[in-house]
């Protein structure tokens, strides 16, 4: 492929980024993205300051090509994890979750190249004055936190490229090399994947995790804790618990106390598929099976080139 704005902003090879997701993204992930020409990012969202630490040097150890690290901002060590980012000279880093403008201008006085995500005009604008140098605007479709606003990846996208300068990464219901062709054409400079790379064999994920994500089928997740930060959940029995609490009203006190703390992690990387919180995409009815990183970026590559070659020699505007 032709190098593009991502591609030589981050020096990757393929303008693919992998999604920093909490209990899935640790240096084995990361490191085989970077490895098959994509950008890997270590998932800080999930790990003390010491395990961030252990990570970096891991996947320094494990590739030499560019990988980064996500933090949302929220994160309550958000301060220490930037240090343990500096001292290792990270040299790019994902923010999500919170204001850009409150640590760019000091990421990018460490020389760090910067992309946020988000999931509205509001703060792409917002991430753009800022000074970020790339946003992700991710989509409804995605897994994980989302936007309240529910705007899918193909309306978010076109909605953005004309108000903003600034290199644009699709995010969001991208599980094949078409969608990420879709998405290119509609602006877009790069696709950041998280559920394909969630489900693949490098993932930290809990294999019955991944099993699940596999075995899930069209209308398997939903878009949930509306009153809290939106979530997108695989359905089981806490997913059936938030849904009836829901339902009757509930408070936002009383969603907290039915999230609690360590659900995700008691789910995604320990395993409890019926009790735990399984944050997953809507293209998981679309993974039947768990490939290695490597596998999951030539697919990508050789379907996207398919998807280019047919649409150059279609007869549809003849």
């Amino acid at each position: 492929m032709e190098r593009n704005r991502i591609t030589s902003l981050f020096g990757i090879k393929y303008p693919i980024i992998q999604g920093g997701m909490i209990w899935c993204s640790g240096w084995q992930l990361a490191s085989a993205v970077s490895n098959a020409g994509g950008l890997g990012l270590i998932g800080a969202g999930s790990m003390y300051p010491d395990v961030l630490e252990k990570h970096i040097k891991e996947c320094k150890a494990a590739t030499d090509k560019p990988f980064g690290v996500n933090i949302p901002l929220l994160y309550p060590q958000t301060e220490e994890l930037l240090e343990i980012i500096f001292r290792h000279q990270v040299k790019i880093v994902f923010t999500s979750a919170g204001n850009p403008a409150k640590y760019t201008a000091l990421l990018k006085e460490h020389n760090i190249t910067v992309a946020h995500v988000v999931a509205n005009t509001k703060f792409a604008l917002k991430a753009a004055a800022a000074g970020v140098d790339a946003i992700v605007a991710e989509g409804f479709e995605a897994g994980g936190h989302n936007g309240a606003e529910e705007t899918t990846t193909m309306v978010l996208i076109p909605q953005l490229r004309p108000l903003i300068q600034t290199p644009l990464i699709a995010a969001g219901g991208i599980s094949s090399g078409s969608a990420m062709y879709a998405a290119m054409a509609l602006g877009a400079d790069a696709v950041q994947i998280g559920s394909l790379f969630a489900a693949s064999t490098e993932s930290s994920a809990h294999w019955q995790f991944k099993q699940a994500v596999i075995e899930a089928s069209e209308g398997d997740t939903r878009l949930l804790l509306k009153k809290l930060v939106p979530v997108r959940l695989l359905k089981n029995k806490f997913f059936d618990e938030v849904v009836q609490a829901e339902n009757r009203g509930a408070s936002r006190d009383e969603l907290s106390i039915i999230l609690g703390k360590g659900k995700a992690k008691a789910g995604m990387f320990e395993g409890d598929v019926e009790y735990g919180e399984l944050e997953i995409g809507q293209v998981s009815s679309m993974i039947d099976r768990e490939l290695s990183a490597n596998e999951i970026v030539d697919k990508l590559i050789l379907e996207f080139r398919q998807s280019a070659d047919r649409m150059r020699y279609s007869d549809y505007l003849d």
